[in-house]
């Protein structure tokens, strides 16, 4: 019997624990097949497929996947963790703006991390889309036009609204400013939950 018979078997073995381990993970995440659908371009029929053990995964398959899961490969096929387990960011540079993402799994919040220099913005210009967005400022002031209001954040202070409100935020003044940004795509909102005093 040649080596690759022999391996037959355990490979087959694993082959068959990643339809269950799609699942799973899908389901900690409340994310829904149609949402990894339009985060990875596979269809939900074949997603529905590789989770029941209808379609065999490849490759090709997994990889969008644990990308839109934000997972190493090994997380899916149930490999032993080895190696360097520190996840990579990679920023984002566009009109200014460092982002970098700190959540990459579809649906619900997604955060960021943002450095937006300062003297690159052109002149403000409002605008709305769905969704609702927290900013929190670590560093450095924050002009948040919404709608009417003209608005400057310093360090530690926060704001939230609803995009379809027109906005616009950048660098107030001739420093650049770093903040968070927590963004619901469908108008999720972000919820604190802390344990009540005691009396």
């Amino acid at each position: 019997m040649n080596e690759q018979h022999r391996d037959a078997p355990e490979i087959d073995a694993v082959l068959t624990g990643v339809g269950p381990r799609l699942r799973r993970l899908r389901k900690e995440r409340e994310v829904t097949l149609a949402a990894l659908s339009a985060a990875t371009g596979i269809s939900v029929s074949t997603l529905s497929r590789l989770e029941s053990g209808g379609r065999r995964p490849s490759l090709e398959l997994l990889l969008p996947i644990a990308r839109a899961h934000e997972v190493p490969l090994d997380d899916l096929i149930g490999a032993p963790p080895v190696g360097d387990p520190r996840v990579r960011i990679k920023p984002i540079v566009h009109d200014g703006r460092t982002v970098l993402p700190l959540t990459a799994r579809p649906g619900g919040l997604q955060a960021f991390k943002v450095v937006h220099r300062a003297g690159c913005e052109e002149v403000p210009e409002q605008r709305t889309h769905e969704g609702y967005e927290w900013l929190y400022v670590l560093s450095g002031r924050l002009r948040l036009l919404l709608a009417e209001h003209d608005l400057v954040l310093g360090a530690g202070e926060a704001a939230e609204f609803d995009t379809r409100l027109p906005h616009w935020f950048g660098p107030a003044g001739e420093q650049s400013v770093e903040y968070l940004s927590l963004f619901g795509p469908q108008g999720e909102r972000m919820h604190v939950k802390a344990r009540p005093k005691r009396a």
